[in-house]
């Protein structure tokens, strides 16, 4: 399992901080950064240090909590948060839920704010886990009886949410059970989240990863390396239309010409219905 913690709260609720991991850094260093105000919880949403939706979605309520620390009005100072912390990262929808349930915590203190930050950060690590039970029977399905791997794309993985994961999930309690998986691993342009997060953070856990670019994936589909396909997703409409980083519905279309099943993987909170 990934030994990094990317989102950590230091301390109490009244005097407490975030500790988010720095991803634009890995995977050459390891940094942290202490956010002790609004606008550096706001900036680190913004430049892509914490990324992935459930994860900004936890960041989010976290700041939320330091945005009321030394408020003498705590109704106002969590409505002006709410107000910035949603113009730093509109294409998650992770973000708006999270601070939606934020303004709807009842009194409005410190202290509930903070457990109800604590409630989100805990039930997404469950969600993921619940994710990986679930998907863990699709690679029995498709993986493990055969010598063809799975491919994902950008990163759906520990490092972007609260847990282990949504699309790496089934990967992770793969290896905990023993089983050998084989996972490929798109780069991802122009970020590298594949490259930069997604090979780092498997390799980290020592599950056997190869990282292509990614119009290698046309490629190791047509020789049948491939049993299947997994993503996250930033956005899930009712009618179950998925939005995720470019190059997914390449993907998408990629699987469906050699037959190669696709799944979307995501908490109950990426559902914009």
């Amino acid at each position: 399992m990934l030994r990094l913690k990317n989102i950590e709260w230091i301390g109490n609720a009244e005097e407490g901080h975030l500790r988010l991991l720095d991803q634009t850094r890995l995977p050459g260093e390891e940094v942290y950064l202490d956010c002790r105000d609004i606008h550096s919880v706001w900036q680190a949403i913004r430049r892509l240090s914490v990324r992935g939706a459930p994860a900004i979605g936890v960041a989010a309520a976290y700041g939320c909590v330091i945005g009321v620390q030394n408020a003498q009005d705590c109704v106002q100072a969590l409505d002006q948060t709410c107000d910035k912390l949603a113009t730093s990262r509109p294409t998650a929808v992770n973000l708006f839920w999270a601070l939606d349930r934020m303004k709807r915590v009842e009194p409005v203190t410190v202290r509930e704010l903070w457990s109800e930050a604590r409630s989100i950060h805990e039930e997404d690590a469950d969600m993921c886990h619940r994710i990986g039970c679930n998907a863990l029977t699709l690679l029995d399905r498709h993986i493990i009886s055969s010598d063809r791997g799975v491919l994902t794309h950008c990163n759906a993985g520990a490092l972007a949410t609260g847990g282990i994961g949504t699309a790496t999930a089934p990967m992770y309690l793969a290896h905990e059970r023993g089983q050998r998986i084989r996972v490929w691993a798109d780069e991802t342009r122009p970020l590298l989240q594949g490259a930069r997060l997604t090979a780092y953070e498997l390799a980290a856990a020592d599950i056997d990863v190869t990282l292509i670019c990614d119009h290698m994936a046309a490629q190791v589909m047509r020789e049948g390396r491939i049993g299947m396909v997994i993503t996250g997703a930033d956005r899930i409409a009712s009618n179950g239309d998925t939005a995720n980083k470019i190059g997914t519905y390449s993907l998408a279309v990629l699987a469906k010409h050699h037959g190669i099943p696709f799944y979307v993987a995501a908490p109950s909170s990426t559902f914009d219905l």
